[in-house]
């Protein structure tokens, strides 16, 4: 059975609801991809740092219950998850606002006690990260992770790479220039979007990307909802259908990947996969929050 590890951070969620209430919940760009993986039947673990708290417990529990593996998940003592609260629009658009500087996620890379579920990562047959992965763990916790990378891609073992850029996660844009590209040489499929490309490097960006086309597949989202898909010699184009009651964008690219990911690791060809992205993030934005009810799924 074909196994997946999503590494990154799942932080506590508030939603602020339209009379000022927060509910609770939970989220992270690549946790988000490992619950809808898990749920469309795809074996995934998740990769990640947390505390000793009741919350860390809370969260592993709920994790559980989703079939997300988190036998690789470090528990740090005296760390806690990190926090965020998002705002939504009356068009669906929504921002964050985040409390994550000392969160135990970002020591995954640099904490002794790693070594393990470090050493355990090539084991699996696809790896999954994201543009705020990269953010999480510095310099040297980076330096750590390609090595980690090009380990496990000598095996034998794939890595997909979403970009996910995050501006405020960056103190410097060209360290973040700087490991993007070195993600985007280390990766065999790469899920990016126009406005990520465009804000990392600027009118170039797509170019940046296509540099490695012949190497990695590619799977390019544009803001009118089209996905081009380049993949071994072929360039096509797969449209979405626009979403009239969108409630919350929050998880739309996360569940596309998770979709894509999961149909190409059952053999379906890009068209399928892309087709298949297109409606799980159909779905996810019209409802609140990152994850949306199992029976809800399309």
């Amino acid at each position: 059975m074909t196994r997946v590890a999503c590494i990154g951070e799942c932080m506590i969620e508030l939603r602020e609801e339209a009379d000022g209430r927060l509910s609770r919940g939970y989220g992270g760009d690549t946790f988000n991809t490992a619950v809808y993986l898990s749920r469309l039947g795809t074996d995934t673990d998740y990769i990640t740092a947390l505390g000793d708290d009741s919350w860390s417990d809370e969260l592993i529990e709920a994790w559980t219950k989703e079939g997300v593996g988190t036998q690789r998940v470090l528990r740090l003592p005296g760390r806690l998850p990190g926090l965020y609260i998002i705002q939504t629009d009356p068009k669906g658009e929504r921002r964050f606002s985040y409390w994550r500087e000392t969160a135990a996620a970002r020591l995954l890379f640099q904490a002794p006690e790693a070594e393990t579920v470090i050493d355990a990562i090539a084991a699996y047959d696809l790896i999954y990260l994201s543009g705020i992965s990269l953010s999480l763990y510095g310099e040297k916790g980076r330096e750590r992770l390609f090595a980690v990378l090009q380990d496990a891609r000598a095996k034998g073992r794939r890595v997909a790479f979403d970009t996910n850029f995050r501006p405020r996660g960056w103190t410097d844009p060209e360290i973040a220039r700087a490991a993007f590209r070195q993600a985007f040489a280390c990766a065999d499929i790469i899920l990016a979007s126009t406005e990520d490309l465009d804000l990392l490097f600027g009118a170039g960006g797509v170019d940046q990307l296509l540099a490695f086309s012949d190497r990695a597949e590619i799977v390019l989202k544009h803001p009118d909802l089209t996905c081009r898909v380049l993949s071994q010699g072929e360039d096509i184009v797969v449209p979405g259908t626009p979403v009239d009651d969108v409630v919350d964008t929050t998880a739309a690219g996360d569940s596309f990947a998770a979709a894509y990911l999961h149909a190409r690791l059952s053999g379906e060809g890009p068209r399928s996969a892309a087709a298949a992205g297109h409606r799980l993030a159909g779905q996810v934005v019209r409802y609140r929050g990152a994850i949306i009810p199992r029976d809800a799924m399309p």
